[in-house]
């Protein structure tokens, strides 16, 4: 169980890379406004410093994740799970903190938080 925690924390690390991707360096982007519902250009631009910030969040958990797993390959076991938990689980919260505020982002949420969870529980068990 614990390379399958692994291996779902690293896929859902690399999920919010593809949103850093988006938030941080295609915000304005036509594809990427209908991914984010920014109905127009303009609307784009005024927020696109906030995505911009909001994407490296993605991207800092991302890399606390790859290094918790890193650290766990290496042998660090301890100190790998700690920082792959930490990880995924505020990615998992965060999800959760989106659907609770709208309940329309539950696919959202899902597609932010799913594979996170999944990694908590394989590490959990993996432990227990």
């Amino acid at each position: 169980m614990l390379i399958a925690g692994l291996v779902l924390a690293a896929l859902g690390g690399a999920f919010h890379v593809y949103i850093f991707v988006l938030e941080s360096l295609r915000w304005t982007a036509p594809a990427t406004r209908r991914i984010f519902g920014v109905r127009s250009e303009a609307d784009a631009h005024i927020t696109r410093q906030l995505a911009f910030n909001q994407g490296f969040y993605n991207l800092f958990l991302a890399i606390a994740a790859f290094t918790g797993i890193a650290f766990a390959t290496a042998g660090q076991i301890t100190a790998g799970l700690a920082l792959t938990l930490a990880a995924t689980g505020i990615m998992a919260a965060a999800a959760l903190v989106l659907v609770l505020s709208d309940g329309s982002k539950l696919r959202a949420a899902l597609l932010q938080g799913g594979l996170p969870l999944l990694a908590i529980v394989a590490l959990v068990v993996s432990v227990a």
